[in-house]
């Protein structure tokens, strides 16, 4: 054997070796196990719980503008800002504008604090600020990939292994959660409610009930304000509180939070804001410190009214009769944020582990039975080519599945028909280089001038259909859900493993041969 050759079967016994490992790991306990702990099983094959998530965005789009209103209400002295049309609440109009100010608001208005709306003039003599649609598009882009991240926190709680939670469709603002092994809908469910929105707002005033509340208002609620029920904390009844509806601080203005336990021993939680977040808190509580108080609200309802004592700049602490889990809960939740708007469920879905076995079982029997029957073929119509093809096909199962267990990629049932089209097209590259090689020697070349020819007019031909093949998959990757990304994987790194084997390691073996055959012997094609 020359040692050109010699070092290429070194390369591909390495190859070989390592993909090996990639697959097994280093062995502990049964093959089997060794097996599914470097490759994992998506939610079709394993079992567990689908989910598919509606973020409702124009809650943060509502209370984007409502915060806009408030800020613009305090810093300009004599003008009224609201919003008239709850169908619109992307417009805030300014109102009470007295001639002298006109210049002053305006440049107000136009300055980089509002960059984000488009400023016109009412015929009041006034102004209108309306959202540009970008913005629009942008804060609803970012409420849906921090509700994504922000559950994907939550799961990771569960300890579920490569789950999926990922935009579901385009334009959709909908959310698709896998999770693979986990059979209890109803726990994931209230894991990820406990993300649910939480904001401190301004308490204008307290009532027994809506119907009180709505007298003492003349039975009209101002725009800026809203309604919401709870028990103000330490377990009282329930009242309805009249609360300026922009909050003051919310969810995602906490920057950590810790379960504590007050003088008394009754657990609390400790709080820190982010920078900008603890400025804006300093100014409310230092305004109002000793004549206002402030409403904790979560899942939509008072859980806690304080007074406001001393100003607050980016500590403090949250009280309101909690368990030691409930301050455990909600101080994780803090921790990772909370969601930027509430989520609705439009799709809960079990997968069941039986169901799951049997289409391993399936697929795994498709699998081995398509490629025994193409080494049979190969071996049959091809003879002693036939079990070069073979052995390549095998390496280039190995390599496929030596890559999963590197990446811990995900193999899905979509995943499996990957591998067995990854088969098909082996077997298409080994029939494109033997059936070339079998014209060359039909015109009478020498053995190992046909497969020399062979090779090299087969290449092209090889790389060509396998780089469309791949880029498709690539599409496919990019613009497709879970499952179908478990495919676009698997079938490209087939396709790559199987350029390797088909033409590289293909090549290796028929050198070999022809090494070890007298000059002009016959080739077994």
């Amino acid at each position: 054997m020359g040692k050109n050759l010699a070092g290429k079967t070194g390369f591909i016994i390495a190859v070989l070796v390592i993909f090996v490992y990639g697959i097994f790991g280093i062995p502990h306990g049964s093959l089997k196990q060794s097996i599914t702990d470097r490759i994992h099983l998506g939610l079709d094959l394993r079992g567990g719980t689908r989910l598919v998530l509606q973020v409702h965005v124009a809650e943060a789009l509502n209370s984007a503008t409502d915060r806009d209103v408030q800020r613009l209400n305090t810093s300009i002295p004599g003008v009224t800002a609201s919003k008239l049309d709850p169908a619109h609440p992307e417009v805030i109009t300014i109102s009470g504008v007295q001639p002298a100010q006109q210049s002053s608001v305006h440049d107000t208005l136009t300055s980089n604090d509002y960059a984000v709306y488009d400023v016109t003039t009412s015929s009041a003599g006034g102004y209108v600020l309306t959202m540009k649609q970008s913005a629009i598009t942008d804060l609803e882009k970012r409420t849906l990939d921090q509700s994504i991240e922000t559950i994907r926190q939550r799961v990771d709680s569960l300890g579920v292994s490569e789950p999926v939670i990922e935009q579901y469709g385009l334009g959709d603002n909908e959310i698709l959660v896998q999770l693979p092994g986990v059979d209890d809908p109803g726990h994931v469910e209230s894991i990820i409610n406990s993300t649910a929105k939480l904001e401190i707002h301004a308490v204008i005033g307290s009532y027994p009930d809506e119907q009180q509340a709505m007298t003492a208002l003349n039975g009209v609620l101002p725009p800026d304000q809203e309604l919401v029920k709870g028990s103000g904390g330490m377990g009282g009844p329930d009242q309805v509180y009249l609360l300026q509806r922009a909050s003051v601080v919310e969810g995602t203005d906490f920057r950590d939070a810790t379960p504590q336990t007050d003088e008394n021993g009754r657990p609390d939680i400790g709080f820190t804001l982010t920078t900008e977040a603890g400025d804006r808190f300093y100014k409310y509580t230092d305004a109002n410190k000793g004549t206002g108080s402030m409403a904790i609200v979560l899942e939509n309802r008072v859980k806690e009214v304080a007074t406001i004592q001393q100003a607050i700049r980016d500590s403090g602490r949250i009280t309101g009769g909690f368990t030691q889990q409930q301050a455990q809960d909600l101080s994780m939740m803090l921790r990772t944020g909370s969601l930027p708007a509430t989520i609705s469920y439009l799709e809960t879905r079990s997968v069941g582990p039986s169901l799951g076995a049997a289409s391993i079982h399936q697929g795994v029997v498709a699998a081995v039975a398509g490629m025994l029957a193409v080494m049979v073929f190969m071996l049959i119509y091809y003879r002693g080519a036939g079990i070069n093809a073979d052995l390549a096909l095998f390496l280039n199962l190995v390599i496929l599945l030596g890559f999963m267990g590197f990446t811990h990629a995900v193999l899905t049932l979509p995943g499996i028909a990957g591998v067995i089209l990854t088969i098909g097209m082996g077997v298409d590259s080994n029939v494109l280089i033997f059936e070339r090689i079998r014209e060359e020697l039909r015109l009478g070349k020498t053995t190992a001038a046909a497969v020399q020819e062979g090779f090299a007019h087969a290449w092209i031909t090889i790389v060509d259909t396998h780089i469309t093949t791949i880029v498709s998959a690539g599409i496919l990757f990019l613009f497709g859900t879970g499952p179908v990304k478990g495919f676009a994987v698997t079938l490209t790194f087939g396709l790559l493993a199987n350029i390797f084997t088909a033409v590289f390691v293909s090549r290796v073996i028929f050198d070999y041969l022809l090494s070890k055959k007298e000059r002009g012997a016959a080739l077994s094609i």
